[in-house]
């Protein structure tokens, strides 16, 4: 499948700007607003989300790393919010994210758009190809550009991350039932706040 993976320009650098709203009100956000905040809430734990970052910029610090080395930033196209720098066989490249209604999803071909799978946030969206990466898996939503293909296998983390979301990541690609695991329920929360391998 061919995705559009190049950022045009420089300019319009939008990113995750404050949303709207008035100022000293006390009301809850609405939903998809809270959903939003949510998400990228869970994307800076990740650690590998690098905020305003140019294209140049990203592909320096993927330049000398192996591929499947990826980084999320924010986009430098005032249609979407973030991107995907990802180290290929073919050197560092870009690949944007849409949200729209509520999820999210990498850009495509308006051909292929219905195919892509959706997520609820950019964690779980990186998460599921950094899975499908490691098993290889050739299917309708395989990444690729042409001859060029996309794995994400580890990401590049803007500082050494904590010794507890570690122990979290690795806990988490050895069960899914945290619950039935033999530690106390407030370390079962914190290991449920961020279920992911990645």
């Amino acid at each position: 499948m061919s995705m559009q993976c190049q950022e045009p320009s420089e300019k319009g650098e939008t990113g995750t700007q404050s949303r709207r709203g008035s100022p000293g009100a006390a009301e809850e956000p609405p939903p998809e607003e809270a959903r939003l905040a949510h998400a990228l809430r869970e994307l800076r734990e990740a650690g590998w989300y690098w905020g305003r970052l140019t294209v140049l910029e990203a592909n320096e610090k993927l330049k000398e790393t192996r591929e499947g080395t990826f980084l999320i930033r924010d986009s430098s196209h005032s249609g979407y919010l973030l991107t995907i720098s990802v180290k290929t066989s073919a050197g560092p490249t870009n690949l944007r994210i849409e949200y729209q209604n509520g999820t999210f999803r990498l850009d495509s071909f308006v051909c292929v758009q219905s195919r892509l799978k959706q997520f609820e946030s950019v964690v779980h969206l990186v998460d599921y190809y950094v899975q499908m990466s490691k098993e290889k898996r050739t299917d309708p939503e395989a990444l690729g550009t042409g001859n060029v293909h996309l794995y994400l296998t580890q990401p590049l983390y803007m500082s050494t991350p904590p010794l507890q979301h570690l122990c979290r990541l690795t806990i988490n690609k050895c069960t899914s039932t945290i619950w039935e695991l033999p530690l106390p329920t407030r370390l079962k929360n914190y290991l449920e706040e961020y279920k992911f391998q990645v």
